[in-house]
């Protein structure tokens, strides 16, 4: 049971495979073992790392609140621990706040970042106003309508129940989660780093538009963006099979760009 040191903070991740690695950085209702569906099927290919947050899944909870921007040291404590490098690391809403600032960090450890349905936190006035606009929509919603698609909800309503399940095995909830966004990081920090990034965004996405997305593609040069058409917000649990071929097609892309330098 392989545990990282965080600052004290004991956090737990598995290992998986072989090959150029992929680490996943879960959202607010998730954990590793939500990444389920993604570890299956490219642990054959890749080295699949998933973990656990502070105050989600078996990592450390007894803290009496939890500080968004504890994540990051989260997740740079498992890139050391298990000595990744050249990690793509694939964060998913709130994970890809935490896996961007991580890989600013350590860019000596990831070569790439992917930021599933999120802008990750980046520091930017225009972006900003777009996704409070987004998300002024969002909370119209119920909770589970933002994140999976109705016909999702009525055809697989098995997986409907695990999906709202998971969150159970959490102590820490978005509400805890103070200084998310603080202080993000700059386009311009961005670009001076050498991380590449992807924005990795579902056509149905009710939380972040496409719109948005493709507005911060725009302002970061040599970025990525990547629509699923029809995915939601959590494409990773609703349309696994998509998902899983868009970030294998990324960690390739990265490997052959590693290759030809």
């Amino acid at each position: 049971m392989p545990i990282a040191d965080s600052d004290g903070t004991r956090i737990y991740y598995e290992r998986h495979g072989s090959g150029p690695a992929v680490l996943f950085v879960h959202g607010s209702g998730g954990h590793h073992a939500a990444w389920w569906q993604q570890t299956a099927a490219l642990r054959e290919e890749f080295t699949v790392v998933t973990m656990d947050l502070r105050g989600f899944g078996r990592s450390d909870s007894s803290m009496p609140e939890f500080d968004g921007q504890d994540f990051p040291g989260d997740v740079v404590a498992v890139l050391d621990h298990a000595d990744l490098a050249d990690a793509m690391l694939v964060g998913q809403s709130i994970g890809s706040v935490a896996a961007l600032r991580a890989a600013l960090l350590r860019p000596d450890r990831v070569s790439g970042v992917v930021l599933g349905h999120s802008l990750g936190g980046i520091s930017h006035p225009e972006l900003g106003k777009l996704a409070a606009a987004d998300r002024a929509e969002a909370v119209k919603l119920e909770v589970i309508d933002r994140l999976l698609t109705r016909r999702f909800q009525q055809e697989r309503p098995d997986l409907t129940f695990l999906f709202q399940q998971m969150g159970t095995f959490n102590t820490a909830r978005m509400a805890d989660l103070r200084n998310l966004d603080t202080n993000g990081p700059t386009l311009r920090e961005i670009q001076e780093s050498g991380v590449k990034v992807t924005f990795l965004a579902g056509e149905k996405d009710a939380v972040l538009s496409t719109a948005t997305v493709t507005r911060a593609h725009e302002l970061l040069p040599g970025s990525r963006l990547e629509i699923v058409p029809g995915a939601p917000h959590s494409m990773y649990w609703e349309a696994p099979q998509l998902y899983n071929a868009a970030i294998a097609r990324l960690r390739r892309a990265l490997t052959a760009q590693k290759e030809t330098v």
